[in-house]
């Protein structure tokens, strides 16, 4: 009997079942708009024992890992049978992602992998990398995974290993067990990131969230988040794209940007998350922020915050790569409450907890940008305004107002 072997075993153990059973806590001091979560609920030290090391004293007498995981980052989201699932991108030291679902029983900790990672099929032309899938229930009766299917460009010269082509790959079940693989999205655009299933028919026809872009990295001459109809899901094709929500110079999203996850229909609008990309002296920064479409011509944006919702703070800034933080997947319960499920610099994964009331009211109340320092300006001086009116005052009698009322 090897004795450092079950010894070193016995540690691993009991180390990872109290990663595993800590209990998650509302981190201090939120916004009123949602609530950041203490710990990660997901990171490479979450997935399994049995997928990291050969658990047989005889062919691994030192308890080596043979099988790296480097991160666990960006994940679909859905409830499932009273469960709350992540289907999250597993990434391998090898740098191939894949995906594995994880469920909790209360959505902010105790996240256990499945025991197998999810087997996504292939088509007749084999993904290299297949990354951050959008889950969408849709009114057809189908849960659809749509994600990031990358390839080497054909095109590229042997002494260029770097160069990619990325489109949207599909695949459907009714199980989060067996997945059916459909042809992948067809569109005009060279390059296709971030693409995502609106959940009900629009027209009688599938619709499709879409981020064209020229290139792997740059969008080019793709606008922003774009929009479009396909007669089928099985052979998806958008023959027209119109452009949402335009990149606009000098905001968060003056770069890129990019849908999350599926909208959230309200009373009022469909309810958007998004990413946006700027680029700064450090590098592309990723933000979150949000947005709302008509009810009925879901490609009218109706209500639109200024700047970010979400940016990376503290430790959510240190990461593979920095200063990101990306979210493809969110949960809205039966009492109305939000779960955001968001990765902070490709690295691990977090939650945040917010209610649809809150999110409803954030988008709905909170002032547009004005696309300019003067309107900036004006639009904080009409807030300091409003709270040295007598209304205010009368209701909520403030110390440092006052003082200020007073000079």
């Amino acid at each position: 009997m090897n004795g450092k072997f079950f010894s070193r075993l016995t540690t691993l153990e009991k180390k990872h079942e109290l990663l595993l059973s800590r209990r998650n806590e509302k981190a201090e001091s939120g916004n009123g708009i949602f609530d950041r979560h203490k710990y990660p609920v997901l990171t490479a030290q979450h997935t399994p024992l049995f997928w990291r090391y050969d658990l047989n004293a005889a062919t691994n007498p030192h308890l080596m890992e043979r099988f790296g995981i480097n991160a666990v980052l960006n994940a679909g989201a859905i409830k499932w049978n009273d469960k709350y699932i992540v289907i999250a991108r597993v990434e391998a030291a090898d740098r191939k992602s894949f995906f594995a679902i994880a469920e909790s029983p209360n959505g902010i900790d105790n996240f256990r992998f499945w025991e197998y990672p999810v087997n996504i099929p292939e088509t007749n032309t084999p993904d290299s990398n297949i990354y951050d899938m959008r889950l969408v229930s849709h009114e057809d009766g189908w849960v659809y995974g749509l994600f990031c299917t990358e390839r080497r460009d054909p095109k590229a010269s042997v002494t260029d290993q770097s160069a990619a082509i990325a489109q949207c790959g599909i695949a459907r079940t009714k199980d989060l067990l067996t997945w059916e693989r459909l042809n992948d999205l067809v569109t005009h655009s060279p390059q296709q990131r971030n693409v995502v299933l609106h959940p009900e028919f629009v027209n009688g026809k599938y619709a499709f969230y879409t981020r064209p872009q020229d290139g792997f990295i740059n969008a080019g001459t793709g606008g922003g988040i774009g929009f479009g109809l396909s007669e089928s899901i099985e052979s998806a094709s958008i023959d027209k794209e119109v452009v949402i929500d335009p990149k606009i110079y000098h905001t968060v999203f003056e770069a890129k940007n990019g849908l999350g996850p599926a909208p959230l229909k309200t009373k009022y609008g469909w309810l958007h998350l998004a990413h946006g990309v700027r680029n700064t002296a450090a590098g592309l920064r990723y933000v979150l922020y949000m947005f709302m479409t008509d009810l009925i011509d879901v490609t009218q944006r109706i209500y639109k915050p200024a700047g970010y919702f979400m940016a990376p703070e503290g430790d959510e800034r240190v990461g593979d790569v920095s200063n990101v933080l990306f979210s493809n997947g969110w949960i809205l319960d039966d009492d109305g409450r939000v779960f955001i499920y968001y990765a902070s610099s490709d690295t691990r994964l977090h939650v945040a907890t917010s209610t649809i009331d809150q999110l409803i009211d954030y988008v709905m109340n909170t002032p547009a940008d004005g696309f300019s320092s003067s309107e900036t300006v004006k639009t904080l001086n009409q807030i300091i305004d409003n709270n040295q009116s007598d209304v205010v005052m009368n209701i909520i009698p403030s110390t440092a107002v006052k003082k200020i009322r007073s000079k």
